[in-house]
C-alpha cells in the first residue's frame, strides 16, 4: 500500500460546483476507484485549494493506471472542465505533497 497526498487548485467561483459534483458522486465512479485499488480516500477544501489523501493498493501508479483505463474516469474528468484550474505540474505530473511524518 502506498499513500498519496495531492493538491487541486479550483477556478475561483467554482467551489460550490466542485462540492455539488461530489455530493452527487456517481456510484459507478466510486466502484471503479475501489476496483482499481484506491482506499481510504478523502478530499478537503479551503477556498480554491483542495487537498486529497488516498491509499493505493499496491501502488499509486498501479491504481492510477487501472482507474485511468475505465470509461467512467474520462466522463468524471470531463465533468470538471472549467472547475479545476490546476492539478498537474509543467511535466503533467499530479501536484503531490511529500510525506514528512506518519503515525501508524
Amino acid at each position: 500500500m502506498e499513500r498519496l497526498c495531492f493538491l487541486i487548485h479550483l477556478v475561483p467561483g467554482a467551489e460550490s460546483e466542485y462540492e455539488r459534483l461530489h455530493d452527487e458522486i456517481w456510484p459507478r465512479m466510486t466502484e471503479a476507484l475501489t476496483e482499481a485499488g484506491f482506499t481510504n480516500y478523502s478530499l478537503f477544501r479551503r477556498d480554491q485549494l483542495v487537498i486529497g489523501y488516498v491509499e493505493c493498493v499496491p501502488t499509486v501508479a498501479d491504481a492510477s493506471a487501472k482507474y485511468a483505463a475505465t470509461e467512467v474516469s474520462l466522463e468524471w474528468n470531463a465533468a470538471f472542465e472549467g472547475i479545476i484550474a490546476k492539478m498537474t505540474d509543467e511535466a503533467g505530473e499530479l501536484l503531490r505533497a511529500g510525506e514528512v511524518w506518519h503515525l501508524a
